[in-house]
């Protein structure tokens, strides 16, 4: 009798385009097993399974999470610019421009 299988698939998103890898896992198979058997990490040496971040449908998980059949595992990648910080700046030039179209109001009317 064979051990019952899980289908699943490990998602790794590049700027360019998205590695997808379709397994069959033991049941109870953990989201780090799934990500060893995928090959991501032999081909991607970036990917590090203490720092990166990885979820299970969007939803964030441990590598010790069990995986489910149909489980879409994800790797996430480190972001590049922290996003408060960008909103900041956004929001900063939003008022300088703002002032400025204001003061250029002022002297045409």
């Amino acid at each position: 009798m064979t051990d019952p299988k899980i289908g699943i698939e490990v998602v790794y998103p590049l700027p360019d385009k998205q590695e997808v890898v379709h397994l069959q896992l033991a049941e109870g198979s953990t989201l780090q097993q799934a990500v060893e058997a995928s090959g991501l990490l032999a081909k991607y040496p970036d990917i590090d399974l203490k720092k990166n971040k990885f979820g299970i449908w969007n939803k964030l998980a441990k590598t010790d999470a069990t995986l489910r059949d149909h489980d879409r595992v994800e790797i996430y990648r480190p972001l590049i610019a922290d996003p408060k910080e960008v909103r900041k700046q956004r929001a900063a030039e939003g008022k300088v421009m703002k002032k400025g179209a204001g003061d250029a109001d002022a002297v045409e009317g």
